[in-house]
């Protein structure tokens, strides 16, 4: 009478659990982990900044861009950070009388410079006037972007005036003309969500014709 061989059958999912009950027993470590070892502090530096005719002396991690500096060291909350990819223009400020992206430079660059916030524009008694002409021409619905265009449309009619040419002006030996095509090109740099720009250019045609 032949014996009987015992079943050897292996279900796919016991094979799978078993490998699994293997490699795990593997991988369990011989030693203990080391421990990480402490991140070193970021680099400082002391930062002397004149902003809106004031000196400020600050202790700054050498990564920090102006824009940071302005608004969690100085709490001159008027620059607004939007992209904070140098995209939108709502972080402009004027820098020695010209305007830049203050999201795209280091405040230890700007050493010795004179830095001007839509706060050193003007005040709420004394506006500036191209603060007046916004407020007449309502150049500005949701006000987010507001401050980067003002200063940007302050240092556009400086460019014009200082006799800069643009990528629309059509004589580059002539002085430009202040026109609509000269300031849409030149504030084309700063986007605003609610499509307020014909308001922003009555604004700056304001200025320009009323204020030398």
């Amino acid at each position: 009478m032949s014996k009987r061989v015992p079943d050897l059958e292996l279900s796919r999912r016991g094979l799978l659990v078993a490998g699994a009950a293997g490699a795990a027993a593997a991988a369990v470590p011989t030693a203990e982990a080391q421990p990480r070892p402490a991140a070193a502090a970021p680099p400082s530096a002391k930062v002397a900044l004149s902003v809106n005719g004031t000196t400020h002396t600050l202790e700054l991690d050498t990564r920090t861009t102006l824009l940071d500096a302005l608004r969690e060291h100085l709490r001159l909350t008027g620059t607004k950070k939007g992209c904070d990819h140098g995209q939108c223009g709502a972080c402009t400020v004027i820098v020695d009388g010209q305007r830049i992206n203050s999201c795209l430079t280091l405040a230890v660059m700007h050493q010795g410079e004179s830095i001007t916030t839509i706060e050193g524009l003007g005040t709420p008694d004394k506006l500036h006037p191209m603060q007046a002409a916004f407020v007449r021409h309502d150049g500005y619905q949701c006000g987010y972007c507001t401050p980067g265009q003002i200063c940007s449309a302050v240092s556009v009619l400086a460019e014009i005036r200082a006799g800069i040419p643009s990528h629309v002006t059509g004589d580059l030996t002539a002085a430009p003309r202040i026109s609509n095509a000269e300031m849409r090109e030149r504030m084309s740099g700063n986007i605003c969500r609610c499509g307020a720009y014909s308001n922003i250019l009555e604004a700056m045609a304001d200025v320009a014709e009323n204020h030398a």
